[in-house]
């Protein structure tokens, strides 16, 4: 598990390289993600500007109580709805991107498997579907996503616990269900479905976190999304491509 996740981190690394020794790579990798980080912006803004009336709302319960435990309460759900919000933002983030920019990454990707020697009778996705396809493994994740946030929301009133063991657990969650979504393209150009890529992902669990971890971490980063992306993009071809060909073999 821990070579694996290192190994994993090494394909993120490769990504990067990848990407970058291609000036036009970057600058379609970039693309989609300028126009999703505009419109997660703007919804950030418009949860931050109204998180009291949110807060308020989802402590209503509380209205009856003295006014310095109904602050408290109010002031621990509305971390906690931000802290869910910018976990769920970062695979939305991805999503959106994925959904807006289908042949932009579907040419990355395209040439990351040329690459390393070729996908024989590639089905070609194309912008519409690869904006279905993207919609319906969106709603899967996010649907996912809120399952597990909603125990792992109500865990993080848990002392000591709660702002230690969750934030981890709901990295690694969230850090997943994102390898799942950046690994899209190389499964669906081969004809595979959804809950096909979900069950040989986890045949290699510990590849995937690897990836999927440092992505979403450093997607939390302003901005940093814009190369990122891209690049965990380029990875989750790689790692796609080998679990596809049937190489179970560790990665370097």
């Amino acid at each position: 598990m821990i070579k694996d996740f290192g190994a994993g981190v090494g394909l993120l690394l490769r990504g990067f390289s990848l990407v970058f020794s291609s000036p036009k790579r970057v600058l379609m990798g970039a693309l989609p993600a300028v126009i999703t980080a505009v419109l997660m912006l703007t919804g950030w803004v418009l949860l931050f500007t109204n998180i009291d009336a949110v807060a308020g709302w989802l402590t209503g319960f509380a209205d009856s109580w003295s006014d310095g435990w109904r602050k408290a309460v109010e002031i621990a759900v509305g971390i906690s709805v931000i802290a869910a919000g910018l976990g769920l933002s970062v695979l939305l983030f991805t999503a959106i991107t994925l959904m807006i920019g289908g042949p932009f990454y579907e040419y990355i990707s395209e040439e990351v498997e040329d690459e390393l020697g070729g996908v024989p009778d590639a089905e070609q996705i194309g912008w519409w579907r690869g904006f279905v396809v993207g919609l319906r493994s969106t709603l899967l994740l996010v649907g996912t996503s809120i399952l597990f946030a909603i125990p792992l929301f109500f865990c993080g009133f848990i002392p000591v616990i709660g702002q230690t063991v969750v934030p981890v657990l709901a990295v690694c969650v969230n850090g997943y269900l994102l390898g799942i979504e950046l690994t899209g393209i190389p499964f669906t150009r081969r004809g595979r479905s959804f809950k096909q890529r979900r069950q040989i992902l986890a045949t290699r669990r510990g590849l995937v976190l690897g990836l999927a971890v440092p992505t979403y971490l450093l997607c939390l980063v302003p901005l940093a999304a814009l190369i990122v992306i891209p690049a965990a993009m380029a990875g989750g071809t790689v790692l796609a491509h080998r679990l596809l060909n049937g190489d179970r073999a560790p990665i370097a």
